[in-house]
């Protein structure tokens, strides 16, 4: 139990992104497997996990199904959002937008008009570094 109440905070992040995870110690490690619906929702996983625990690697074990490969992920725009600011934050290079622009030309005609409450589809990361 104490590598569970070490990585609540992993925990957290799951129950946030919905994923469906058991968590279970075994032989010093944690294990978690189950399944999320996007790979971003993997990846938020895996950064909180390297963000926040230098020994991850002798301390976790995680095996995560990703239920849709496409898109990446979806995000609910909140205020303050742009679309180079989003790219930035997932992509790590703001001049990504356009791919976030063109995935979502269904709902939007501008990128420089995105609306508090839109939920963007996000282009898988292969996609939008190519």
């Amino acid at each position: 139990m104490a590598l569970q109440n070490d990585y609540q905070d992993v925990l957290e992040v799951a129950k946030t992104v919905g994923a469906k995870v058991e968590s279970r110690e075994e032989n010093g490690k944690l294990i978690l497997k189950g399944s999320v619906d996007h790979a971003w929702d993997r990846d938020r996983i895996w950064d909180q996990i390297k963000a926040k625990h230098a020994n991850w690697q002798q301390e976790i074990m995680v095996n995560l199904t990703v239920t849709n490969a496409e898109p990446y992920g979806f995000y609910t725009v909140k205020s303050g959002d742009t679309l180079g600011k989003l790219a930035k934050d997932i992509y790590g290079d703001a001049k990504l937008y356009p791919k976030i622009f063109e995935i979502n030309k269904d709902q939007l005609t501008d990128p420089d008009k995105i609306k508090v409450g839109q939920k963007l589809k996000l282009p898988p990361k292969s996609i939008a570094q190519a």
